[in-house]
């Protein structure tokens, strides 16, 4: 049995921790808890409402978020709770009580185009992973099952696993249209047979990796923010980019800020990596919307392909 631990992460409504398990306590799946009623499939959840003070219990993945009443200030209990969910994952009992006879919820998948004409992005009527996770290679699929399987396909480069949906980059062999439909069934099933998307390894920092706000990107150059200008970059790319991105099965990460030359460098991942409009494209379009948002103290964007 595994031995758990937990870390405690504030979130951006103060009234919300996040509980994070170096383990995963579901698969693809997200639960929300208003009242212990409601609490009745969750064990570790109806424990949990037995404290006064709180109001909704969400499970999902890796994590238990917590939102409370004001009655408390999160600093005065946090550890409390973080010690009660240690011990009650450490009995081995169940954090979700699956039904006696489980019924197959059904799974659909839709393909979708992005900017970048060798990378299908595959949309899940589910969520699949609550971090980003770029995948070059079957080296690095150890603790990733359904990125490894994909690279079973002869034509697929590269594997992009975000949120609801996979990107898969694929070599010049074939044509999207002779693939799609094959790729898109694939993943369908695999979804609904309740298959893992990642193992536990995939939780743990392995050199490899680093993982920032929930976000594993590459580590390559990568440094945390650190200047208050940094933190200004990353919460304009955060609030305005990402999100534009992530609509064409892409990612966007900072790297680094040059204040010498007023130069930010950004990692392009997913479908925006190598592909061929994107590097300009976001470029000019970061640059711009940076000149403007920081009044001239950041003039050039370089962006690199993850």
């Amino acid at each position: 049995m595994p031995q758990f631990n937990i870390s405690i992460q504030p979130t951006n409504n103060e009234n919300i921790v996040k509980f994070i398990v170096n383990s995963f306590l579901t698969q693809a799946n997200s639960y929300e808890f208003g009242n212990i009623e409601e609490a009745a499939p969750s064990p570790i959840a109806q424990q949990l409402f037995h404290l006064p003070f709180v109001k909704t219990v969400y499970i999902s993945q890796n994590f238990i978020a917590i939102e409370k009443y004001n009655i408390v200030s999160w600093e005065d209990v946090q550890e409390e709770v973080a010690e009660s969910i240690v011990s009650y994952l450490n009995t081995g009992k169940p954090v979700v009580v699956a039904d006696e006879t489980p019924k197959k919820v059904p799974v659909t998948i839709y393909a979708e185009s992005t900017p970048n004409p060798t990378v299908m992005k595959f949309v899940a009527n589910k969520p699949l992973s609550e971090g980003i996770f770029e995948f070059k290679s079957i080296d690095d699929t150890q603790e990733a099952p359904l990125a490894q399987a994909l690279f079973g396909f002869p034509f697929v480069k590269e594997v992009f696993i975000s949120a609801n949906y996979v990107s898969v980059m694929k070599y010049n062999i074939v044509e999207w249209q002779e693939v799609s439909m094959e790729l898109r069934e694939f993943i369908r099933s695999y979804i609904e047979d309740g298959k893992p998307v990642f193992t536990d390894g995939i939780l743990k920092n392995s050199g490899k990796t680093t993982e920032t706000d929930s976000e594993t990107i590459p580590k390559s150059s990568v440094r945390e923010p650190i200047t208050d200008i940094e933190k200004e970059i990353v919460s304009i790319l955060d609030e305005y980019v990402k999100p534009a991105v992530a609509g064409d099965g892409g990612h966007i990460a900072f790297d680094s800020f040059n204040e010498e030359t007023k130069t930010v460098r950004v990692i392009l991942q997913g479908a925006c990596s190598g592909c061929p409009s994107s590097t300009v494209t976001l470029k000019n379009g970061i640059e711009t919307m940076l000149r403007e948002m920081l009044q001239g103290r950041v003039m050039t964007v370089e962006a690199v392909n993850g």
